[in-house]
């Protein structure tokens, strides 16, 4: 519940960028799945301080000298240990 609550405001600002300004750049990220969605997933998957350090790492690759390709969420433990 907790968890929920503690990403929602962050969840919101993901969703007004890629509903207002992402349009507006039009298709610049390097990776597959973009880094708004990548944070999105990132945030749901390992909650606030891990998904805020997992997309902060990953927009600090997006640049024009980066890398670029398929870079997906890891999973989680939980998720880990059920494969």
């Amino acid at each position: 519940m907790w968890r929920k609550v503690l990403i929602f405001p962050f969840l919101v600002l993901i969703k007004l960028y890629q509903w207002i300004i992402s349009p507006l750049l039009g298709p610049s990220c390097r990776f597959q799945p973009t880094c708004s969605h990548y944070a999105l997933e990132a945030f749901e998957t390992h909650g606030l301080i891990k998904g805020l350090y997992l997309s902060a790492v990953r927009i600090s690759k997006c640049h024009p000298w980066g890398k670029s390709g398929f870079d997906p969420v890891p999973k989680s433990k939980k998720e880990s240990d059920k494969s």
